[in-house]
């Protein structure tokens, strides 16, 4: 990784500056300005997810159309006009940089930019028909998550005063949704629960014949892998969905072998089951339910070999 590039793109200024606005927005907060407090919250979120792609490489924040930038992120300064990329690509980035920054809260994310640009550039005021509790604690969420893979905390972003009122605000927003998953479940077990025993055996048998290459109709969205999970409500087969995070080559293997096998990593970002219709959305819900949302497995594929050069 090149360790002189230019600030634009440079991990650690971008962190600064992340904090220095998300200061300004809890200033604003203290000031009853609530339409700031988000202005300033939405662009310090933007700033904070593109340290951690700077951190891992500046490369990932640069356009990748305008080659200027591109030579800048490989520490070749040929120009001082540095282009980034927009935050629906940020966004989209983060959620394979940082394995709990699913959809869910990357849709967050590009929402509330969205608002800013709608503040900034129109005459349309978002931020003011938004109330506080519809954004802030997944706000916080957001920030804490990327944090985290930063190896940082609230705490340390913001400060162990200022971090008090968000840490709590979170705390409280994590309950909450434990709280409401468990009912989520306890629900579809009862109803599960009050068909008669013989149905109930047909649907698992039935459930138990599912496979998970026929099941991507269950889900919204399109992700890289399905797998079998067991329903904590109803225990017939059910799915879930996800994005791969990793993959390791095994070296377990000989070495004439043209065929290798490839350790895969997912997280999951949706659940469903088709026999009680218990659904859970994002890792966070998933957790809650007392799953696991990571998965993992080995695929078997043929190995892919260098094209020799100069031995004619």
């Amino acid at each position: 990784m090149p360790n002189d590039v230019f600030i634009a793109i440079n991990g650690d200024a971008l962190h600064g500056k992340s904090t220095v606005y998300i200061g300004r927005a809890l200033r604003r907060k203290g000031d009853g300005d609530l339409d700031e407090y988000q202005l300033w919250a939405s662009l310090a979120l933007e700033l904070l997810g593109k340290a951690a792609l700077a951190r891992k490489h500046p490369s990932l924040v640069v356009d990748p159309t305008h080659y200027q930038s591109l030579f800048v992120a490989a520490g070749i300064n040929v120009t001082t006009d540095v282009k980034t990329i927009t935050a629906k690509t940020l966004f989209e980035r983060l959620a394979h940089l940082v394995p709990r920054f699913d959809k869910v809260i990357q849709k967050f994310c590009q929402d509330i930019s969205e608002r800013r640009n709608a503040e900034l550039h129109s005459a349309d005021i978002p931020f003011r028909t938004m109330r506080l509790d519809a954004w802030e604690a997944r706000y916080w969420h957001a920030c804490d998550t990327i944090l985290q893979h930063m190896g940082s905390s609230l705490e340390q972003w913001l400060g162990a005063a200022d971090a008090k009122a968000p840490r709590q605000l979170l705390d409280e927003a994590a309950k909450a949704l434990v709280a409401a998953v468990q009912l989520r479940v306890a629900a579809a077990k009862e109803q599960f629960g009050t068909l008669k025993k013989a149905e109930r055996e047909r649907l698992a048998a039935e459930a138990a014949l599912r496979e998970p290459q026929h099941q991507a109709a269950l889900f919204k969205g399109g992700y890289d892998e399905i797998w079998k999970e067991d329903c904590p409500a109803c225990n017939c087969r059910a799915f879930m969905t996800g994005e791969q995070t990793g993959e390791d080559i095994n070296e377990e293997r000989d070495e004439d072998a043209i065929w290798e096998i490839v350790d895969r990593e997912f997280v999951g970002e949706e659940f469903r089951c088709p026999t009680c219709d218990l659904t859970l959305m994002g890792s966070d819900e998933i957790n809650a339910a007392g799953m696991n949302y990571i998965y993992e497995d080995q695929q078997e594929r043929e190995m892919e070999y260098e094209p020799d050069y100069g031995n004619d």
